[in-house]
């Protein structure tokens, strides 16, 4: 159903916007016709929906199969404060909550005894409060487009992680930190209507900290080889601004 949705915006966007973003003329800047001018303002507001898929990389002790991560597409939503520092140069904040849910699968290696398919599997599921401080470096504006690259930093909330969960994978319950701190960079293309300025862009997200929490067990078969776990995601995000 979400993906249904984020799909109709698009098709709406495109629909509505067909007419001018292949023409020659610039979308005029005159206030009384629309929103281009507020690119001159030195606070602008918006907000994105998108989908996101997120991975983990793994740094091993010893050389065993590797963990499989099975991947899902996930949901993005959140609002955008853009501050201008120039033509070119803005810095800006994208508050969102972000929804998505890996699966582990272990290799037999891991297991010296007899295993069940409920062991070799962990579901490991992912609310986000995702908070980025981002620069944005634009290029200069051609005709309706404007072409950028973003980067900068971000810390999530992980209201999934089970932290503090007193059980672990014993009793099927994957453990992980709270809070990530990421480094981010991406690309996109502003896209100016009469009515608003439309942005797809596409971000890649990587961790800095081990999200790992370990196991009790100092020789779990499920968190003993991992030296460490940091997430990596892919962000697909449509702008309204």
């Amino acid at each position: 159903m979400k993906h249904l949705f984020i799909l109709l915006s698009f098709l709406f966007v495109i629909q509505t916007s067909n007419a001018q973003l292949f023409r020659k003329e610039k979308v005029s800047y005159d206030a009384n016709q629309g929103r281009g001018s507020t690119d001159n303002n030195l606070l602008r507001w918006g907000y994105f929906l998108g989908l996101n898929s997120y991975d983990f990389n793994f740094d091993y002790n010893e050389d065993l199969r590797d963990i499989y991560v099975k991947k899902s597409t996930g949901f993005n939503v959140g609002l955008i404060g853009n501050l201008r520092i120039n033509d070119y140069i803005d810095l800006r904040i994208e508050p969102g909550l972000f929804i998505t849910t890996r699966e582990l699968y272990y290799s037999q290696t891991y297991f010296s005894g007899s295993t069940t398919s409920s062991d070799l599997t962990r579901e490991v599921k992912s609310t986000y409060i995702h908070l980025p401080l981002l620069v944005k470096f634009s290029t200069k504006r051609i005709n309706n487009f404007k072409p950028f690259v973003v980067g900068g930093f971000s810390t999530a909330l992980n209201l999934s992680s089970n932290e503090n969960n007193p059980n672990d994978n014993s009793n099927r319950q994957f453990r992980t930190t709270k809070n990530t701190l990421f480094y981010e960079l991406g690309f996109g293309i502003d896209f100016y209507l009469y009515n608003f300025k439309f942005t797809p862009s596409i971000r890649g997200a990587f961790s800095i900290n081990d999200e790992l929490v370990p196991d009790k067990d100092p020789n779990s078969p499920w968190t003993s080889n991992i030296n460490s776990m940091k997430t990596r995601a892919v962000f697909i995000n449509f702008t309204f601004q």
